[in-house]
């Protein structure tokens, strides 16, 4: 449920209120929520990737297996599973863009254009439901 135009202009205000008071925590706050994993993290979850695939080759080639289990190989195989999921979350994530906060460039225009929009949509719905009546 979008927020009606006196609830969003509160929320502006406490946002602006907030970026005045403490400006280094809300930059925090807001860089945490809006930033998109680094490359650095999808090869760091590539490089896992393959130094688990080579544990596992290189386990199963080891004569040395205590208990017949192939430890080596297990924890080539965890890594391997390790550095896919690390690779696929970075991937997920940043594959969604975040919207820009109002505080950012052209933020706030978006933020207008959004509840113009749906004020518009709520009145041509309530238009058609008189209308139906």
């Amino acid at each position: 449920m979008p927020l009606s135009e006196h609830e969003q202009r509160l929320l502006d205000q406490i946002e602006r209120a907030l970026y005045a008071e403490d400006p280094k925590f809300a930059s925090t706050v807001r860089g945490a929520r809006l930033r998109k994993p680094s490359r650095r993290r999808r090869l760091q979850g590539v490089a896992l990737f393959v130094l688990g695939v080579a544990l596992l080759v290189f386990g199963v080639m080891l004569p040395v297996k205590p208990a017949g289990i192939p430890v080596v190989s297990l924890l080539g195989f965890l890594v391997m599973f390790v550095g896919a999921l690390l690779t696929l979350t970075a991937l997920r994530q940043g594959g969604s863009d975040p919207e820009p906060g109002p505080e950012s460039p052209g933020g706030g225009a978006t933020a207008h254009r959004r509840s113009s929009f749906s004020q518009r949509m709520e009145e041509r719905f309530k238009k058609r439901f008189d209308e139906e009546r």
